[in-house]
């Protein structure tokens, strides 16, 4: 069976109720799904930064409840390799996305995203994007 992992972009949607992301969740299984803690360190700057700390760190409190959240530790090596590829081709991207990426990779999860502009330029990752409109017409 397929396990995903969830790029803060989905986790955002999911949490604003957007693009069916709730229903696909339930469709593939919330056991299936996972977020990286990298994640949680950008919900959690979103919400220091919001108009309304407690509420988005409520959110914050949710995901973390909801989702296994998976540590980078175990991918540092990966993202090394990745980022120094990436580095190489002179088409840089943040390294949160690389850290993200390269759990993904690490833990053969798919990667959800709606960032896939950043995240093909990593190697070896698989990636869906559940906000895409062709992706969410089969859920209607």
């Amino acid at each position: 069976m397929k396990g995903y992992l969830l790029d803060t972009d989905i986790c955002i949607s999911f949490l604003k109720n957007q693009y069916f992301i709730k229903e696909k969740i339930l469709e593939v299984g919330i056991d299936q799904c996972f977020i990286s803690e990298i994640t949680i360190a950008e919900l959690t700057y979103g919400a220091e930064k919001s108009g309304n700390i407690e509420k988005h760190m409520k959110d914050v409190v949710k995901m973390e409840a909801l989702f296994t959240v998976l540590p980078i530790y175990d991918s540092i090596l990966i993202y090394a390799q990745q980022k120094v590829n990436i580095q190489r081709k002179g088409v840089l991207i943040p390294d949160f996305d690389i850290l993200i990426g390269s759990t993904s990779i690490h833990k053969e999860l798919v990667l959800v995203t709606n960032n896939v502009k950043h995240m093909v330029r990593l190697e070896d990752v698989t990636i869906e994007n559940w906000r895409s409109p062709e992706f969410n017409d089969l859920l209607k």
